[in-house]
């Protein structure tokens, strides 16, 4: 998908620099992959301490 966008220069150097890329166009991509990573990272922690009563969870049982 062809997308025209207004990107801050000097993050996109930044990015560029830092990740070694040889284009703005990997770096653009790279960084989605990235944010899209972390969000669905924090998006797992919303379930820490919500399964706590697994120690007899039958989980043969559960598969049928």
């Amino acid at each position: 998908m062809n997308t025209n966008l207004k990107i801050d220069d000097s993050l996109l150097s930044e990015a560029l620099k830092l990740g070694k890329f040889k284009t703005k166009k990997e770096t653009v991509n790279e960084a989605l992959k990235t944010f899209i990573s972390h969000k669905k990272q924090l998006l797992v922690l919303n379930y820490e301490g919500v399964f706590t009563d697994l120690d007899n969870f039958d989980y043969k049982k559960f598969r049928k």
